[in-house]
């Protein structure tokens, strides 16, 4: 190690002790000890979505929402079109990846290099996991849907981490923010749930589209019906309810996973940056970049496997 990397990184650590130190003093922590005023405001979490933009408001609803709606900027029934910081940030990411694959095959070469070649390797990579798991045949009918489910997630997640997010916002006659302009959009409850069902009727439209009539055989069991092996009727009714249940607990389970998790993502790092900000705050961010990878990944590798299962035949499902 040559002299000058040894100051270069004895300098860095003397920069990361004083930022560490700081954060300490001037966080909620070191305010509770000296008695003095935290740094930054006490962080208030708002969990519907709050509005950036509305067209109008409908006539005979002047009066119906609270005066508190209003004010904390939630969405009212009486509103018109509304914009609200989760749907714009998704539409920031929407126009963000449409741009990178844009970007990437404006100018396409033989031998790739630069955007091109990052993104052959991410295509390449989701398209042989759906392929390792769906087969050849079918790998080309799902991977669009569980490609843009996975980036759609993942750039959501991790778009929610730069420092504009909480720093952009309507502010009041203080100066404090009242109502934030980007949030990102996994901690609306819209969204997950949009994705559940979008999930949800791309597994039950293949499973109609490849098997047809056989795939309504997954709920309504009649060949002990057929054979008159009547004792096994009633056992294959309810097992045909589980079944149609459990299509439905999906959307359920899909909406609650992402949402919970994005939500308590974004308040462990608003509570992180109250209590002791600057330096304490970057190992969260690893943390949230790994836990917004996980969950797209969780959420695009279920669809795949929920779509792989209807598409199965009965029998082969039996049989293996």
């Amino acid at each position: 190690m040559t002299p000058r990397l040894k100051r270069i990184m004895a300098l860095s650590a003397v920069v990361v002790v004083a930022l560490l130190v700081a954060g300490l003093a001037t966080g909620a922590i070191g305010a509770s000890l000296t008695g003095s005023e935290s740094f930054l405001p006490e962080p208030e979490i708002h969990m519907p979505p709050q509005k950036v933009f509305v067209t109008d408001i409908v006539e005979g609803h002047e009066g119906d929402a609270p005066e508190e709606e209003h004010a904390a900027g939630t969405v009212g029934a009486g509103d018109g079109f509304v914009l609200t910081n989760t749907m714009l940030s998704s539409w920031i990411v929407s126009v963000l990846l449409i741009g990178l694959f844009f970007a990437a095959t404006r100018r396409m070469a033989l031998v790739p290099r630069g955007l091109q070649n990052l993104m052959e390797m991410a295509v390449e990579a989701l398209h042989g996991f759906v392929e390792g798991v769906a087969g050849h045949s079918n790998a080309r009918r799902f991977f669009p849907i569980i490609a843009t489910i996975f980036l759609f997630v993942m750039f959501n997640a991790w778009i929610g981490l730069l420092p504009i997010y909480p720093s952009l916002g309507f502010r009041d006659e203080h100066g404090i923010i009242v109502r934030h302009l980007l949030r990102p959009a996994g901690t609306d409850l819209n969204m997950p749930l949009a994705l559940a069902l979008t999930s949800f009727v791309f597994v039950e439209f293949w499973g109609f589209r490849l098997l047809g009539r056989h795939y309504v055989g997954k709920f309504i069991r009649l060949e002990n019906l057929r054979r008159g092996n009547f004792l096994q009727v009633p056992i294959d009714l309810f097992v045909g309810a589980l079944e149609l249940l459990s299509e439905f607990v999906r959307i359920i389970s899909f909406t609650f996973r992402l949402f919970g998790n994005m939500t308590a993502g974004e308040i462990l790092i608003l509570v992180v940056t109250f209590l002791v900000p600057f330096v304490a705050l970057l190992p969260f961010y690893g943390l949230e970049l790994l836990v917004g990878f996980v969950q797209a990944l969780i959420f695009a590798g279920l669809t795949l496997v929920f779509v792989v299962v209807a598409v199965t035949p009965h029998g082969e499902e039996e049989h293996s």
